[in-house]
């Protein structure tokens, strides 16, 4: 059985991605989360990942560490984790290396925590642009393959790299069009997604680092996380 290393479901946007796809294709793994330690684990994750970083895919003797090498690893051997369609499949492929390269406004202004509710200090420009591009790329995917997901009626490997950007999305209150806002809340609304944001909530670490941005970037409004240290 694959064993999938993860960091805290609260912050590990990176985890996410392949944990999703995973479980929206009912492909069985093992789960192992690995908390980040204050400052730097690069030297605990590099018990299971030679880059020190998460996610990480162990198969038998096979390492895979990285999002979206874990992906085309899952795709060679499930299939439906990209849309049969070729029309399809590029411009999905395309969406999705643009998201794990890119954005990175958006990643650095919004960082990843389920827990919070946060009202940004600012919206600079350049979040502007990242906002209004995310915008543009969801309207374009479902429009031109017809939903509910964005290359077309099934869950993919593209829905799961912008499923972390569901979870920006509530955390920070950010402004998109009807039909990108209406994709984010069915991503929010999926099971798998509903399972992780429990787990996280219920995630008694904390990591400065990690607070520190959601702090820095707003006014935390709301803390839906059960108390550090229970």
């Amino acid at each position: 059985m694959y064993q999938l290393y993860i960091g805290n479901k609260n912050y590990s946007s990176w985890s996410l991605r392949p944990w999703v796809l995973m479980r929206e294709l009912a492909i069985p793994f093992e789960e192992h989360v690995v908390p980040f330690d204050p400052g730097s684990s690069w030297a605990k994750f590099r018990a299971f990942s030679p880059s020190g970083r998460v996610p990480c895919l162990v198969d038998g003797d096979t390492v895979v560490w990285d999002s979206l090498a874990i992906v085309e690893y899952l795709a060679e051997r499930h299939p439906a984790a990209w849309p049969r369609d070729g029309r399809a499949r590029a411009w999905a492929r395309c969406a999705a290396a643009e998201m794990h390269s890119g954005f990175s406004t958006l990643r650095n202004a919004c960082s990843m925590n389920c827990g919070l509710r946060v009202r940004l200090h600012e919206i600079s420009p350049a979040l502007q642009q990242d906002i209004d591009r995310l915008d543009e790329l969801w309207s374009d995917g479902l429009q031109r393959f017809g939903g509910p997901f964005l290359a077309g009626e099934s869950f993919t490997a593209v829905d799961a790299f912008f499923a972390p950007v569901a979870f920006r999305v509530q955390t920070y209150g950010l402004d998109l069009g009807r039909p990108a806002a209406t994709y984010a809340q069915r991503l929010l609304s999926l099971p798998s997604m509903q399972d992780w944001k429990r787990a996280a909530l219920l995630e008694p670490w904390r990591e400065e680092h990690h607070e520190a941005d959601a702090a820095n970037s707003g006014t935390i409004l709301e803390d839906l996380r059960i108390t550090a240290g229970r």
